[in-house]
């Protein structure tokens, strides 16, 4: 008992400590606006040393400009609006966000997430409840919101810990965040900032947002048994049998049963949804499909399908969002449709506010070649490492960031600038980049203090045990992270070593 709780009490330091460090750093907007200025200064010291390299792309001798001198200042007050109205992937994220806000608003993913766990066999609930959680990204906050209480309530009918519930449900939702067999909001997201910092170093690279797909699904079926293994070995086993005196009504918690009315709209929303997959995919099947390439065929490279993802992923998710909630009563007329929608663009302002200030970071990057000059001189120093190295490297990089800064796309905005046009010259598709970030984001969602869906979480779990800490509480999600951590990677280095391409038009190496 005594090892026990100074294990407790020194993970309660640890995360202390984290999250005085995280507190302390500035919001993300304020941070990126900062690190502007701090780049601006950077280049005016740096360009007054020789610092010519010679551009991969063009071959041109090129050397770091001062953003601070006449021209710098001059391009900035001509560019700075261009530079946030043109960012690359920002209409393509804020219209998936439109067809993700009406399947979300209408109450279409909270209620298909009640049900797929409500009918699901007894014997299999826990792989079911693992795999709703991680397709339960694509729902955007409803999954880390909804799915938590409602496990918490079936694994007290199991006669199992509820907080044991609430771990699975917050760690499948979060820990396996970078996996799903649905292209989402996350995928949009990341490509945002993958694209322009690509093209740092190549404008021609070609990209799509599915480009990490293939990765994404196998590793849903991957984790799967790893997520249920540590649950039923570890966390079960970990929390013991439940003293039901802890338990405590203080707090309401999302219903889990439906009503007929809502069990009636899911089914036709859900019909929906699969047809409307079914109807794309027999438009794309024939040779002639004006989904395809009209030169090549290919449904990939400079096809309709991929150039139109983003209207595609629209209708994916109106379709099924507007007949749940003409179904189910929560749309009545227009004025609802309209509210939805722009409710959906509303929760996107701070990502909008965000990328004003990383599209001005990407332009300094450029125009200074600071960018460049970085990208070269780091493909210098890690040339002759070896690919593991790397992809551990980067991967560790950015789950320790992750436990400082809770937004994913905040995150890569700061990292991809850096690390893609790096690694794409050591020969690394942007894609595979992109992918190593997402795994190693993701695994330390669990327990990370920056995620404002942590101490939700406690609250969750103090309406079954009123003593319960935070450093209790990580102790439960704590092994979700390490297994997360050791399989993940090792998934991820089997791909690279099988050189298999993460997605359509994502191979491991940029030829």
């Amino acid at each position: 008992m005594m090892s026990k709780s100074r294990k407790y009490t020194l993970m309660t330091r640890f995360l202390n400590l984290v999250e005085k460090t995280g507190n302390k750093l500035p919001d993300p907007i304020i941070l990126f606006f900062s690190l502007c200025i701090i780049l601006a200064l950077i280049t005016a010291v740096v360009s007054q040393f020789d610092t010519h390299v010679k551009h991969p792309g063009t071959g041109d001798v090129i050397t770091v400009k001062n953003i601070l001198s006449h021209d710098g200042l001059v391009m900035f007050l001509n560019d700075a609006i261009k530079n946030f109205s043109t960012f690359p992937a920002l209409g393509i994220v804020l219209a998936v966000m439109l067809g993700i806000g009406v399947a979300e608003k209408s109450g279409y993913f909270d209620t298909l997430m009640i049900h797929l766990v409500s009918i699901a066999p007894e014997k299999i609930i826990l792989p079911v409840i693992i795999f709703i959680g991680m397709i339960g990204n694509v729902a955007g906050d409803a999954a880390p919101i909804v799915l938590p209480p409602l496990v918490a309530m079936i694994f007290m009918k199991l006669g199992y810990h509820p907080v044991a519930g609430l771990a699975l449900a917050y760690a499948s939702t979060l820990g396996g965040f970078a996996a799903n067999i649905f292209i989402g909001m996350q995928d949009a997201l990341v490509y945002a900032f993958t694209e322009p910092s690509a093209h740092l170093i190549d404008k021609n690279i070609k990209m799509n947002v599915a480009m990490n797909w293939y990765f994404i699904a196998a590793s849903t079926f991957f984790l799967l048994p790893i997520l249920w293994y540590v649950t039923k070995k570890i966390v079960i086993p970990h929390l013991g049998p439940y003293d039901a005196s802890q338990y405590t009504q203080s707090m309401p918690l999302k219903k889990a049963t439906l009503t007929s009315k809502e069990t009636q709209a899911v089914h036709y929303a859900n019909i929906s949804f699969i047809g409307t997959l079914l109807l794309i995919a027999l438009l794309a099947l024939p040779e002639n499909s004006w989904l395809r390439n009209e030169k090549t065929g290919s449904l990939i490279e400079d096809a309709p399908l991929m150039n139109g993802i983003g209207v595609i992923l629209i209708l994916v998710f109106v379709i099924p969002g507007l007949v749940y909630g003409f179904k189910a009563g929560t749309i009545q007329s227009s004025k609802d449709i309209g509210r939805m929608l722009t409710e959906a663009m509303a929760s996107m302002g701070n990502f909008i506010v965000i990328v004003f200030f990383a599209a001005q970071l990407l332009a300094f990057l450029t125009w200074s070649n600071l960018g460049i000059f970085i990208a070269v001189k780091g493909a210098e120093a890690l040339q002759h490492q070896n690919g593991v190295v790397l992809i551990i490297g980067l991967l560790t990089l950015s789950g320790l960031i992750n436990l400082l800064i809770g937004s994913a796309s905040a995150k890569w905005a700061l990292l991809g600038p850096i690390f893609v046009p790096m690694f794409l010259l050591l020969g690394f598709h942007p894609a595979f980049t992109q992918m190593i970030y997402r795994v190693g984001d993701s695994v330390t969602n669990p327990i990370t203090p920056m995620i404002p869906y942590l101490p939700l979480l406690l609250t969750y779990a103090q309406k079954y045990d009123k003593t319960m800490k935070l450093g209790t509480l990580i102790s439960s999600l704590m092994p979700y992270t390490l297994f997360l951590a050791v399989f993940w990677t090792l998934f991820l280095l089997l791909w690279y070593f099988l050189g298999l391409p993460v997605g359509p038009g994502g191979p491991i190496y940029h030829n």
